[in-house]
């Protein structure tokens, strides 16, 4: 068994970069899902929808949560969804180089993919000075 993955974010994010991760890598190795969450969601009425969609990537190791911005509605669902008994680590800051970092090391469990993700974001930064 492997661990799920569920993108939490604003509109547009999440998708696109599963979009982008997907069609680098052909194929995503963890069972993984985008819940786009509205500017002006009502975080409980959206709490069953995204309780669904952590429901259908846990392979039953557990889900790690990326957020696109830790303290906006996203990361504050994801903290209601984390309550609701399936074992779950959070990340924000989502990026690229994160998704494809935790993509990379699938094997590893939940204990071990937020720091993975964490570097993924962190080394992603590259100051270029040309």
């Amino acid at each position: 068994m492997t661990c799920g993955l569920l993108l939490i974010t604003h509109p547009g994010i999440g998708p696109s970069l599963l979009a982008v991760a997907n069609g680098l890598l052909r194929k995503l190795p963890l069972k993984t899902e985008a819940f786009e969450v509205p500017f002006d969601a009502d975080l409980e009425a959206l709490l069953p929808q995204a309780s669904a969609a952590l429901r259908r990537v846990d392979g039953g190791d557990g889900v790690l949560v990326l957020t696109d911005l830790y303290g906006a509605s996203p990361s504050n669902l994801a903290g209601k969804v984390a309550r609701l008994g399936t074992p779950v680590r959070r990340v924000s800051a989502l990026s690229l180089p994160m998704l494809l970092r935790v993509m990379n090391y699938p094997e590893q469990g939940l204990d071990q993919l937020p720091a993975i993700a964490a570097a993924g974001t962190r080394n992603g930064v590259i100051l270029d000075d040309a």
